[in-house]
Parts: structure tokens; C-alpha cells; sequence
């Protein structure tokens, strides 16, 4: 699961990043709203954890800007503006959550598994993905098919977490390197395909009924055997 983190104290980031990261989230963090507002447009996270008090564009600002522009994902507003009214406002601009500050780091985890289940996200960190044959601890990076168990790299247990949580779908190509290496990651567009390669020796030495086939022209989907071009 990810979460993008805007929030411009950066001890209080920076705290708040190696906390969630512990609990086995991937984080992206920004300290500004104009960043915030650009990463959130990507599309790429699962939950937005906004501080409302930002500089260059506020948190309401940026709130109220990805609303406008279609995004769903979902937003928790974190302020130290606790009244009644701050909350209201919050909330009827499209937040889905809010936590006041100072807050304990176990609310914040509650309240992000919250979110993740009304969007129907199992983000225990110890779970395991399943499609056809195959199963996939997420924790352990073990993949596991017909002819036993192996242990993928940590990248490519990122590539095929992705792929087992959205089975039967086009996945793009900017989605899975934006997914696996970040929004800022330094990545060669022809180290997406060899972790590709890599994946699909894996699954042909599992002798797995699933396979990753190649979308020309788009990206890829993890699907149930068929014709794919490689």
C-alpha cells in the first residue's frame, strides 16, 4: 500500500515517513502544497495524508483542487485546528478523515487502515495475494506455484504485489515504474522490462497457469494463460 505524506515540518515528516515505512507502507513524502497537488495527481497512492497548514498552496487548497480534478483517493486532513467548525469545513471539502494535532502514532495507523477498508484495501502488512495458482506473501517476497516456493528480490516483489493486487488489469507502464521506483526515482524506461523478464522466468519456473502478458503500446496485465506478446 502507499501513502503520499505532505507535511512541512520535516522532523515531524521525517518521523512520521520511518514510522509508516515500519509498518510496511511505501511512503512518498513532499513539504509543500504545489508538490503535494502534483503528486497526488499521479494517481499512484492509495491514501493522501494531508497537513492542512502548508506553504505555497494550503492544504485546503490542494484539497480542494484534486476533489475538482475527479481524484477519489482517499484524503486524511491532519491540523492542529481542532474546533468544530475547522473539522465541518474539512471534511465538506472533501477530506475523508481528519486528526487533530499532537496525535498518538497508533490513531494515525487506525485511522489509515480505516480508510484502506472502505476502499476495500487488506493492508495488514503480513498478507497474502492470491490468483489462480499462485499465492504471494507480501512480507516474506514468497512466491508460491505449483512447483513450489521461491523468494523474489525486493523489487521484484514490489512489480508483482502490484500486479497481484490488480489481476486481469492493464497496468501502464508510467503506473508500474512510478509504483515501483517513485514518482522521482532515476530509472531507465528498459529496467521495467527486465524486471518483467525477470518475473516471467520466475513464473514459467513455478509452472504457474498465470502469466504476464505484454499490452503493446500500453504496458502489461498478470492474466490466466492465453496468447500474450512478448
Amino acid at each position: 500500500m502507499r501513502i503520499l505524506l505532505a507535511e512541512d515540518d520535516v522532523n515531524l515528516n521525517r518521523n512520521l515517513t520511518f514510522f509508516l515505512e515500519q509498518e510496511g507502507y511505501q511512503v512518498d513524502s513532499c513539504f509543500n502544497g504545489e508538490d503535494a497537488l502534483y503528486y497526488a495527481g499521479q494517481q499512484i497512492h492509495d491514501v493522501i495524508l494531508l497537513d492542512r497548514m502548508l506553504p505555497l498552496l494550503s492544504g485546503t487548497e490542494v484539497l480542494k483542487a484534486i476533489r475538482r480534478k475527479g481524484i477519489s483517493t482517499p484524503i486524511l486532513l491532519i491540523t492542529a485546528l481542532g474546533t468544530l467548525s475547522d473539522r465541518v469545513e474539512g471534511l465538506d471539502l472533501g477530506a475523508d478523515d481528519y486528526l487533530v494535532k499532537p496525535f498518538e502514532l497508533e490513531e494515525l495507523s487506525a485511522r489509515i487502515r480505516s480508510l484502506a477498508r472502505r476502499i476495500g484495501q487488506n493492508i495488514i502488512p503480513s498478507q497474502r495475494l492470491s490468483f489462480q495458482d499462485l499465492s504471494f506473501h507480501v512480507q516474506t517476497n514468497e512466491l508460491t506455484g505449483p512447483n513450489g516456493t521461491i523468494t523474489l528480490s525486493k523489487r521484484e516483489g514490489t512489480l508483482m504485489e502490484i500486479f497481484m493486487h490488480n489481476p486481469e488489469q492493464i497496468l501502464s507502464r508510467s503506473q508500474l515504474i512510478n509504483k515501483v521506483w517513485g514518482i522521482d526515482g532515476e530509472v531507465e524506461d528498459g529496467n521495467l522490462d527486465n524486471y518483467i523478464f525477470f518475473l516471467r522466468r520466475r513464473l514459467k519456473g513455478l509452472n504457474t497457469k498465470a502469466e504476464i502478458s505484454t499490452i503493446r503500446g500500453t504496458g502489461y496485465k498478470l492474466e490466466n494463460g492465453g496468447t500474450h506478446v512478448s
